[in-house]
């Protein structure tokens, strides 16, 4: 635990247990939501599916990462994850991104969208919460949101037909404004 920083962020009006627990929920929702886009992009099948394979593998991988670069930042405010990971899974800020009983890519897709609005508004509420109260915090989940607004805007595009503005990475889980945060890459 990075003390100095804790003392700092706790005497700028944040509730540290809080913030904590925040952070967790969104690293369970990452990582659940990595084995989810697993198993939907495996689904993913035919002309339509195999259209869009890619597009989930991207999100799928930044999902990872999201999970990688949270994980550390528990750590330095004295937080912990779970060592259970059923424990873990059932903190998810986010609903499972679970396979429709009708795998349709529509409906695939509308899975997708609701996991990537759920996290833009997990990641706007952290942002909110931290803004000028904990910079390091604060920057990174600014990254994460940055990401997973994108997400957003590729399945709704694909989804709605809607040009979003918004384009593939060039290599699948690039993470352009999560990379810094990853000490593993």
């Amino acid at each position: 635990m990075a003390k100095r920083n804790v003392e700092l962020i706790k005497k700028a009006g944040i509730d540290l247990d809080g913030l904590v627990k925040k952070l967790i929920d969104a690293a369970s929702a990452e990582f659940t939501t990595y084995y989810y886009y697993t198993n939907l992009r495996t689904h993913t099948v035919g002309l339509e599916g195999e259209s869009i394979k890619e597009i989930v593998e991207d999100a799928r991988l930044e999902d990872r990462n999201h999970f990688e670069a949270l994980t550390p930042r528990i750590y330095e405010l004295g937080g912990t994850l779970p060592n259970d990971i059923k424990e873990f899974s059932d903190r998810a800020a986010c609903m499972d991104a679970k396979l429709p009983e009708d795998r349709t890519t529509e409906n695939l897709l509308e899975v997708l969208l609701d996991a990537e609005r759920c996290a833009v508004g997990v990641y706007t509420d952290i942002c909110n919460y931290t803004r000028g109260k904990d910079p390091r915090t604060y920057e990174l989940s600014t990254a994460i949101l940055h990401e997973e607004t994108e997400h957003e805007a590729w399945f709704e595009e694909l989804l709605t037909g809607e040009p979003s503005g918004h384009f593939r990475r060039g290599e699948p889980g690039v993470s352009p404004y999560v990379s810094k945060f990853i000490q593993n890459k």
